[in-house]
């Protein structure tokens, strides 16, 4: 597979500094399937030429493809392993290597030239074979409204053969001014949605990608919800799902978007039973749980990264396949549920990541939660740590990546528990900035190193899902300090602090000082009806304070300010989610940095 990209910007090397790709080397790097390879064909102060080359490995391709539609099948590999346009025609695999080769430019960074990314520059795109699956017409219909000028030849068959006709590729040639990391990101959703297929399996996290690539320019696309469609297979919920938060980004409000969890598998009538049953039998289960064992959870090893390395996010679908956008967190420390804290615990470090955990549980404690909620779980830590600790009777991870549910799943041993400590524990998928029956009727609820992998504008639609539906008696939330990331030294031997501007890690949409953090959470606070108050997580620095701050909200009122009933609606304390919720204020559009 191959793809140019071409500039005529004065000087035209600037190109090199915005893909981060030096002009005179040629410069290979391994992907899932194959190797690609950067080149530049040209590079003068008057016109640059960057090439990707995609050299496809067939047999990597193939190996561990199951035949069939499944979890883990190709359908579009299933019937033609072996023979296929795969290798050569652009594709998801081409847009894989685009997420992975050139990263950084298609998040709009660049350290040495900062003020180049927003930069619109003339640019030129060309991919000499490139499956269409609508024709020209819907090439055209992808890219015009873009701003680019289409040229398209179509590609024959066989050129000894006229009359069969052309095949179903066409050489493309794209004209535009606009920034690089735009066009990029255009590219990197627009290749699979013309090729209709995609080489990997789709999972709920890439309605996180597709609306990460498609920030800025698809929610005003004219052809928005087929893009989404193609983009994931054609998975209706997982289209019904982008759509929806697609029209939260044409500032429709969050609270008069349907309920999260798709009416096929909403919990019925019973599910009130079903909760209480399981309370009960969890309640036997300190039989199987020492007793004490849970004040302080273990950690099998150093956390090496600065805080939120080993971070996953709700929505934000962190723990990635290989083929994200975004980076993929490290796993900072691991947690084996059911493991007493036994001899040696004392002597291991103690990290950052398990600081913050036997913090958020000190405010458990003193809350007296025994039902509570960890949303953005990720891979079940926290819940491992829960899970020591009898006094929790039930706890309920909610992550928007099954494969982070999977992860945790496996991570937490649940298939190996006793019947009443499984009892105790669920795991549902769902994304947090969507209203969700399930979670309403606990006691407590944690964002642990959550709220700053979602964009500042959605902020306001997770305030309400949690603080104004789902409204549990304690919600705990923990966020990285941005003042201390002077105090975290980069990878330069004796540097001082992180870059200016740079985040703990690469998935994160802002990084919080204490003074926005509070003003978050005091507003919040007040236009829901709880109390926050603030407490320091980790070694607090004089001058900048603690590494991670943490709010503890606190219920203060039944039902959120401004809120109206009939007599027949449900509480907030029910199982069914506010009739009547409260009406936005121009204010939320949340405050501080923006990524």
């Amino acid at each position: 597979m191959f793809l140019t990209i071409a500039t005529t910007h004065q000087p035209a090397t600037d190109l090199g500094f915005l893909l981060h790709k030096h002009p005179g080397k040629a410069q290979r790097f391994s992907t899932t399937y194959g190797e690609a390879h950067v080149f530049y064909p040209e590079a003068d102060d008057t016109r640059c030429t960057a090439a990707l080359l995609l050299d496809v490995d067939p047999i990597a391709l193939t190996r561990g493809v199951k035949r069939g539609k499944g979890a883990k099948g190709s359908p579009d590999l299933a019937l033609a392993q072996y023979v296929n346009d795969r290798p050569y025609a652009a594709s998801s695999l081409l847009a894989v290597a685009l997420g992975t080769v050139f990263r950084t430019a298609m998040q709009g960074r660049c350290d040495a030239r900062p003020e180049l990314p927003a930069t619109a520059m003339p640019l030129e795109i060309e991919v000499p074979a490139l499956p269409a699956r609508g024709g020209e017409e819907m090439v055209r219909r992808l890219f015009e409204p873009l701003g680019w000028q289409v040229a398209i030849e179509p590609i024959p068959l066989d050129p000894r053969f006229p009359a069969w006709g052309d095949s179903r590729y066409v050489r493309l040639a794209l004209t535009g001014t606009m920034p690089l990391a735009e066009a990029l990101r255009q590219l990197y959703v627009l290749l699979p949605v013309l090729d209709n297929a995609k080489h990997y399996w789709v999972a709920p996290d890439e309605v996180d990608k597709l609306l990460r690539a498609g920030e800025g320019w698809l929610s005003a696309h004219p052809d928005r919800d087929l893009i989404a469609s193609r983009y994931l297979s054609r998975r209706h919920t997982l289209t019904r799902s982008a759509i929806e938060r697609l029209a939260e980004v044409d500032e429709t409000a969050p609270e008069n978007l349907d309920n999260a969890v798709p009416d096929e598998v909403e919990e019925d009538a019973g599910a009130a039973e079903e909760s209480a049953a399981v309370a009960v039998a969890s309640a036997a289960c300190a039989a199987d749980v020492p007793e004490g064992v849970g004040a302080t959870p273990a950690s099998a090893t150093a956390e090496s990264a600065p805080a939120g390395a080993g971070d996953v996010a709700a929505g934000a679908g962190a723990v990635a396949a290989d083929e994200s956008l975004a980076t993929a967190p490290a796993t900072a420390d691991a947690v084996v549920a059911g493991a007493p804290a036994g001899a040696g615990a004392d002597e291991r470090p103690m990290t950052l990541a398990r600081q913050r955990r036997d913090a958020i549980l000190a405010a458990l404690r003193a809350a007296g939660a025994e039902r509570v909620l960890d949303l953005g779980c990720g891979d079940g830590k926290l819940i491992g740590s829960m899970l020591r600790e009898p006094r929790f009777r039930e706890i309920v991870g909610v992550d928007v990546s099954t494969r982070a549910l999977t992860i945790a799943e496996r991570k937490l041993k649940l298939a190996r528990m006793s019947e009443r400590q499984r009892d105790r524990v669920r795991l549902i998928q769902g994304a947090l900035t969507y209203t969700d029956k399930r979670l309403v009727g606990y006691d407590a609820a944690v964002l642990c190193e959550v709220i700053e992998h979602l964009d500042e504008p959605r902020l306001p639609a997770l305030e309400y899902a949690v603080l104004g539906a789902a409204r549990p008696a304690t919600v705990v939330v923990t966020t990285p300090n941005v003042e201390y990331n002077i105090r975290y030294a980069p990878e330069e031997p004796g540097g001082e602090g992180l870059a200016a501007g740079a985040m703990r890690h690469g998935d994160h949409r802002f990084e919080w000082d204490r003074a926005t953090f509070r003003a978050w959470a005091e507003r919040a606070a007040a236009k829901y009806g709880y109390a926050a108050r603030f407490e320091p997580v980790g070694e607090v620095d004089p001058e900048v304070g603690p590494s991670t701050q943490m709010a503890v909200f606190t219920r203060t009122e039944t039902e959120p300010a401004g809120t109206t009933r009939t007599a027949d609606a449900p509480r907030p304390g029910d199982t069914a989610v506010p009739t009547s919720i409260p009406t936005p204020t121009a204010n939320d559009e949340g405050t501080g940095a923006t990524a």
